[in-house]
């Protein structure tokens, strides 16, 4: 179906009992909040990405979702940085414990890009997909619909598509759209449903037929983002070089410049660690207990009797990125990069995880080149009428 604009679209998710949550301009960035009307999207802006860089700047066109991943993902809205677990008040018989969920919002997430589509999912697998599912979480997602955005200008840090993850959407939406953006007039959307509730709600808009040109070029325009990618990801088996890169003098290098600040971990829409909190008032008759976000980074964060378990910022750097590329597929069976950027983005000395990763491939492959032309002159050694066997 094609959309004229986003007027209607907005209109049914609010109709339908819908908080819609999109991208909006504010305080020099663009991020993620209630809108109120599609005006509030930022149309006619774009972002300019470097490592420890983010600029919004001006576009050319109207577009709404011309722009790539901003200081937010759609983690706070599903995983949020502080849950309150229960409270407790003291009575005259001891205490009354209150432990009643809070009720889930039914929320409408417009304009996800593929990277952070891919990362909802991820974090299904980890609060959802074990014994022990975050409630909290599987609340909120399971009253949650997606409207995806298909990417067709990547910055340049995304590495979206050296990942899997993108420009296209992959599978977990309710709707798609591909916006399609003609000079400096509105943009119109093609839009295809994803599951039964976005069939419904697709099938209650006002929308024409798409015609096969409007296909081809939103085609082609996803397509042609692929080759637009400001990074990418060295094509390894990132798990087998995490773990063969243990040792490596590279951890050295990137611990000189980290300064621990646990930024990548805040902004990362996979990341996903927590720690619990005690609170009480001061005459000790209320008491609560919290769940917020926590960090690798954080010293405190892996203990033994005596102190952190990673006292370093080599080992805490080493920990998350061998975590992300490495062990999550041991944990859950996929990675837990997909390709956004925001952890070069965000932090302050412009760390990028791509230049590590091609650093420590570089490292083992030069290695395995020096191994085996080492073995190669010893093989030749050992043989009748070599080195070793004397000359004839």
């Amino acid at each position: 179906m094609l959309l004229a604009d986003l007027d209607g679209l907005f209109g049914a998710l609010r109709e339908a009992g819908h908080t819609v949550v999109g991208p909006t301009v504010r305080d020099g960035a663009i991020v993620l909040d209630e809108l109120s009307s599609p005006e509030d999207l930022p149309y006619g802006w774009g972002v300019s990405l470097a490592p420890g860089g983010y600029r919004v700047r001006r576009r050319a066109d109207r577009a709404a979702f011309g722009h790539s991943a901003g200081p937010q993902s759609w983690k706070p809205f599903l995983h949020r940085p502080r849950v309150r677990l229960w409270s407790a008040d003291r009575t005259a018989d001891g205490f009354e414990v209150d432990d009643r969920p809070e009720e889930a919002p039914r929320y409408a997430f417009l304009g996800v890009r593929p990277c952070d589509l891919r990362a909802i999912l991820v974090q299904d697998r980890v609060l959802m997909g074990g014994e022990y599912a975050d409630t909290s979480y599987r609340r909120r997602r399971e009253r949650a619909f997606i409207v995806a955005v298909n990417c067709t200008e990547p910055g340049e840090t995304c590495f979206c598509a050296s990942m899997g993850t993108g420009p296209e959407a992959g599978p977990g939406h309710d709707l798609v759209l591909t916006e399609l953006v003609d000079g400096d007039g509105p943009p119109r959307y093609l839009a295809e449903s994803g599951s039964d509730a976005g069939a419904r709600l697709l099938d209650g808009l006002a929308a024409e037929p798409a015609g096969p040109d409007d296909r081809d070029r939103g085609r082609a325009e996803v397509a042609a983002a692929a080759g637009r990618m400001g990074r990418e990801m060295p094509a390894a088996d990132m798990r087998d070089l995490m773990r063969d890169t243990l040792d490596s003098p590279q951890w050295d290098d990137v611990a000189g410049r980290c300064l621990t600040c646990g930024n990548c971990t805040m902004v990362c829409p996979t990341c996903f660690c927590t720690t619990t909190e005690d609170v009480t008032d001061l005459t000790g008759d209320h008491a609560e207990r919290w769940q917020r976000w926590d960090s690798c980074y954080d010293l405190e964060f892996s203990g033994l009797h005596g102190g952190s378990v990673r006292g370093s910022p080599r080992s805490r750097y080493r920990q998350w990125l061998t975590h992300k590329l490495g062990t999550w597929f041991d944990q859950f069976g996929s990675s837990g990069c997909v390709g956004c950027g925001r952890c070069i983005v965000w932090c302050p000395v412009g760390i990028d995880l791509t230049v590590e990763a091609a650093a420590l491939n570089e490292e083992r492959e030069a290695a395995r080149e020096t191994a085996a032309r080492e073995a190669a002159a010893r093989e030749a050694a050992a043989r009748p009428g070599g080195p070793a066997g004397g000359a004839s």
